[in-house]
């Protein structure tokens, strides 16, 4: 009987160890999306700024994934053959958003902002890589508190725990 608790033991806690080391967030870091929207054509090789599509940043706690609206503003005379392009204005025409699988996760406890980073002079690249070489959006930093906190000791930023949990 001893054994059998023991082995039963063995395997919870070697089960919890495990578990441990094993990353929080096992999504796809580089999902394929409903619109093949490249990064590197938008960004270095048109120059448009993060914030021209990610207009919310600068005010609000998200910067958020653009409306189809934003992309129209463009693409109603700019490459309007292209495929992705029809694809994206088809959403537009039945007045649907278009379903992107987000990449970047933080947990419900987290308090984060976009807006705090943007007005400490954070570059987008520092969280989000260099998205000007990316075709396909893909998340580069761990996003865990360990990285977080690394940052923001490197920067001299708050480390007390208020800072970033609600």
């Amino acid at each position: 009987m001893f054994l059998l608790f023991a082995a039963a033991g063995g395997i919870v806690f070697g089960g919890l160890a495990l578990f441990y080391h094993l990353p929080l967030d096992t999504r796809d870091r580089s999902p394929k999306q409903p619109v093949d929207f490249s990064h590197s054509l938008h960004v270095a090789e048109n120059g448009i700024d993060c914030l021209y599509c990610h207009r919310q940043a600068p005010q609000a706690a998200i910067a958020g994934i653009p409306e189809v609206a934003t992309c129209v503003e463009c693409h109603l005379h700019i490459a309007a053959d292209a495929p992705e392009v029809k694809t994206m204005i088809d959403f537009w025409q039945r007045k649907e958003p278009i379903p992107w699988v987000r990449v970047h996760h933080l947990p419900d406890h987290v308090y984060f902002t976009h807006r705090m980073h943007l007005r400490a002079g954070i570059d987008c690249a520092a969280c989000h890589g260099d998205v000007g070489t990316m075709d396909r959006i893909t998340r580069v930093a761990s996003l865990k508190m360990g990285w977080c906190l690394g940052c923001h000791r490197e920067r001299q930023a708050s480390i007390d725990c208020w800072t970033c949990h609600i």
